[in-house]
């Protein structure tokens, strides 16, 4: 099948994400006037790492926030955000913390998790998480529809677990990272192979 993405699409729900997938979560703790805040975005990545640098975007908003949702307000005020890495373990928590909580509300509290403080910002992070990058955004920019914002960040401070090490090196079949298919679908990595570039030895 085929079909302009301006016309529509036949199938009963968006095929889009479900394409692209499995996409990274980015799990986006802030801190601002309003407190402490965490939300799951699964439009993320890592973009360049020299220096290292993020990007996620948020794509829609909230009643109570004038721009984006409180991710993106937060870290308009503050400059600083925290990306958690989130663990197959960690998987309610994650999706409890999606929910459109009133701003001001803690979704670390809604979901049970602990805090623990970042080195290098001043912003809290999910203290269960097997790793988690401490950011300074570079940018934030509209992108084209409604509410569709992308933040850039520079990555700071790296936490890692050390039970997630093996031989120095991160084993994410040890915690089983989760990713984000399509639809209401979710992956978590238990086997991983590897793969020589042409003339790698």
């Amino acid at each position: 099948m085929f079909y302009r993405t301006a016309e529509g699409h036949p199938l009963p729900h968006n095929p889009f994400k479900a394409i692209v997938a499995p996409r990274p979560i980015g799990w986006v703790s802030t801190r601002g006037s309003a407190g402490d805040n965490l939300a799951p975005y699964s439009f993320f990545n890592a973009v360049a790492d020299a220096p290292p640098q993020v990007i996620f975007s948020s794509t829609s908003t909230k009643e109570d926030r004038a721009y984006g949702k409180d991710s993106v307000a937060q870290i308009g005020e503050t400059g600083v955000f925290c990306v958690n890495i989130v663990s197959y373990a960690l998987r309610d928590a994650m999706n409890i913390s999606s929910g459109a909580l009133p701003a001001g509300e803690d979704e670390f509290a809604a979901a049970g998790l602990d805090k623990a403080e970042c080195d290098t910002i001043d912003c809290p992070r999910v203290a269960a998480a097997p790793a988690a990058l401490e950011c300074r955004m570079l940018s934030m920019t509209t992108l084209k529809g409604d509410n569709n914002i992308l933040v850039l960040g520079e990555v700071t401070g790296v936490h890692i677990d050390d039970a997630c090490l093996k031989d120095g090196m991160i084993d994410v079949t040890s915690y089983q990272v989760l990713s984000r298919l399509g639809y209401r679908d979710y992956a978590r990595v238990t086997e991983v192979f590897p793969l020589l570039r042409p003339g790698q030895k």
